[in-house]
């Protein structure tokens, strides 16, 4: 299975990339962002473009792939609606679009986030922006998904780039069981979503909106 990877230097991408290197039925695994990982591994290759939302030079490179894993994303803290809708809604349809011209059969999971409105008619502007990206993405592609997950407990060595949350996911480490147990519908972890990307991949999924148990 050939895999690209956008946002692998994000904690769920970090997550996501590691499983692909992990899985013996992926046998490449191409990462498409502004910056470089710095992994080193036999089947992972590079590409570093300054726009993630001008994808012409890499059109090739997307022919003929089987999934696309679409894990870019920013906090809309601080953000005002045209400058998160770029990076949330433009960049991904943007993939998502070239995708369907070049691989139309090839998985794509757009990760998304719980509470996401899909009506893209709620007050929260994160959600609507989020909601209209992921009706998008479902509407160009057959095998197009959006995944919803809730809290997410980076594992191994996986880091998050933000400071504050670094130390938020310090205290909940220990916790993780407990939360586990308590709210086993809104909680993961970085392994278990990258897993269960996979397994969309190899699968499908009766369900094209990923939440839950899907996604544990």
């Amino acid at each position: 299975m050939r895999v690209v990877v956008f946002g692998a230097t994000g904690m769920v991408g970090q997550g996501v990339l590691r499983e692909c290197l992990l899985a013996d039925d992926v046998t490449s695994v191409l990462v498409i962002g502004r910056t470089p990982t710095g992994r080193q591994h036999p089947k992972l290759r590079e590409i570093t473009i300054p726009d993630v939302g001008e994808l012409a030079g890499v059109r090739d490179e997307l022919s003929g792939v089987d999934a696309c894993f679409y894990c870019l994303g920013v906090s809309s803290l601080g953000l005002d609606e045209v400058t998160y809708t770029r990076v949330s809604y433009d960049y991904p349809v943007a993939a998502a679009r070239l995708l369907a011209e070049v691989s139309p059969d090839a998985t794509f999971v757009y990760v998304s986030g719980l509470g996401t409105d899909s009506s893209e008619r709620g007050r929260a502007m994160w959600a609507r922006v989020k909601g209209r990206a992921e009706n998008a993405v479902l509407g160009l592609l057959p095998n197009g998904y959006a995944a919803r997950p809730g809290f997410i407990q980076p594992t191994h060595d996986v880091v998050s780039k933000t400071r504050w949350y670094r130390l938020g996911y310090a205290v909940t480490r220990p916790l993780f069981p407990v939360l586990r147990r308590l709210f086993p519908n809104q909680v993961t972890t970085t392994d278990l979503l990258g897993r269960a990307m996979l397994r969309v991949a190899r699968q499908g999924s009766p369900r094209r909106v990923l939440s839950g148990r899907d996604l544990a």
